[in-house]
């Protein structure tokens, strides 16, 4: 069942419906603007790092034009010179662009597959060293995490949502198995990440994003050194245990 939430009135509304059209309306010209010459040097010069400042411009753009204010806790647990799996609870659309912007200048992500045919966009994801995952597919999925695992023993640091979906509540769903393997196999610390506030911003189902304050929530690295595969389910019981005490 939702959370309740307070019903906005017809003004507010309105505002909402204006922000988000002119959000949606920018980042689509400024995709169309900065993705083809940010593809060309890419593939050219070799040079995904481009695609990495053009992506953190564009993101900002859409935060500030749809008023989603960020505070962040816990920044002393971020090692931008260490490779890590981030691993955050998912409430919300609105997730995965404000984790992008505070959590990593070059942060990977597994994605669903289907997002790799979009113009422009798909291909951007696939030149930033993206790893697409199909969840249907058992063996083409344990293939992403092992192109996942190698990416991050190369120094990529990724984001996953081990949930799989949005949760409508505080409670976590249950916890996907991919990124915890892939950390495993790579030996790389998890960083557990709790997201607060974002569902308010933008509730499942929504098309509107409503101008709000997210909190985001960075704990302390758990160590996988010395764990195996065989560890995994203790593993992922420990993460979401720590998320679910940092979502209070």
């Amino acid at each position: 069942m939702d959370e309740p939430v307070e019903r906005p009135d017809a003004l507010q509304t309105a505002v909402a419906a204006v922000r988000s059209v002119a959000t949606f309306v920018a980042i689509a010209v400024y995709v169309l603007i900065a993705a083809p010459p940010g593809l060309l040097l890419a593939q050219l010069f070799k040079w995904p790092g481009v695609l990495y400042v053009l992506g953190h411009g564009g993101v900002g753009l859409a935060l500030r034009l749809a008023g989603i204010k960020t505070v962040v806790c816990g920044r002393e647990h971020l090692t931008p010179d260490r490779a890590v799996v981030f691993c955050a609870n998912h409430q919300s659309n609105v997730d995965p662009p404000v984790l992008f912007q505070v959590l990593h200048r070059r942060l990977h992500i597994l994605f669903k597959a289907e997002l790799s045919k979009l113009p422009l966009l798909g291909r951007v994801l696939i030149l930033g060293e993206f790893v697409p995952v199909e969840r249907a597919n058992r063996e083409a999925a344990l293939a992403s995490v092992s192109q996942g695992a190698q990416s991050l023993r190369d120094g990529n640091s990724f984001l996953i949502f081990p949930e799989g979906t949005r949760s409508r509540t505080r409670q976590l769903l249950p916890f996907k198995k991919g990124g915890f393997i892939m950390a495993l196999q790579a030996g790389a610390p998890i960083v557990p990440v709790a997201i607060e506030g974002s569902r308010a911003a933008m509730r499942k189902g929504s098309k509107l994003v409503w101008p709000t304050t997210v909190t985001v929530t960075i704990g302390p690295p758990i160590a996988t050194t010395g764990m195996s595969i065989d560890d995994r389910d203790e593993l992922i019981a420990t993460v979401r245990d720590t998320i679910q005490r940092m979502l209070g």
